[in-house]
């Protein structure tokens, strides 16, 4: 689907299909959406965190996903958020119109966690969050970054994620992932006091 970003509400849409030796993805996001999801992935935790994203940002997201899980996560989890990025990209268009700067700071029961972005189109990640365990489930929770650096780079987000407490990983991973998403939902959102206008003095994002 080839992005509309004349305005608001107009066809923001976009759909991505990544195939390597490693994994076969294929993800249609509409940024105009009311937050529906389908997503399979094949990793458990990855797919509830995915829903998170698309309800909290109201971004309607499905994800198809088919990997070496045999070998292990890695390749699922990086590619799906390299394919994830380039979709929210692509529906972004030229980035006509958007409010482009979001944040959130999100409680959840013992932990608490910022997020600011920038959807510059100049990619770049500040992660500083840490984690109590190697492993949530069955995923390494060293994973979760892998997603974000790949997500940000290919979505085109300046994207800073500090995770400022917490001793539940479940709850500081879910928290990152709803902190993005409600930054996301305010980036993308088109700013009707300036909807055909780029939101840069350069007049390009």
């Amino acid at each position: 689907m080839a992005p509309d970003t004349a305005g608001a509400g107009r066809g923001r849409s976009a759909r991505v299909e990544r195939t390597t030796k490693e994994t076969s993805i294929a993800v249609t996001v509409d940024l105009d959406g009311s937050g529906r999801y389908e997503v399979s992935t094949g990793i458990g935790f990855l797919d509830h965190m995915l829903e998170q994203l698309s309800r909290h940002s109201l971004i309607d997201i499905t994800v198809r996903a088919k990997g070496d899980l045999h070998i292990d996560y890695h390749h699922t989890t990086e590619d799906t958020g390299i394919a994830l990025g380039e979709a929210v990209s692509k529906a972004l268009g030229e980035r006509i119109g958007i409010t482009r700067y979001g944040e959130a700071l999100i409680p959840m029961d013992e932990t608490l966690t910022q997020v600011a972005l920038d959807a510059s189109n100049r990619p770049y990640l500040i992660w500083k969050v840490n984690f109590t365990k190697p492993k949530l489930g069955e995923m390494d929770t060293e994973l979760f970054k892998e997603w974000f650096q790949a997500f940000a780079q290919n979505a085109g987000l300046t994207l800073h994620i500090w995770n400022h407490y917490g001793e539940n990983n479940h709850h500081i991973v879910e928290s990152c992932f709803k902190g993005l998403a409600r930054a996301l939902r305010q980036a993308v959102e088109i700013d009707p006091r300036k909807q055909d206008a780029i939101p840069s003095t350069k007049g390009k994002l």
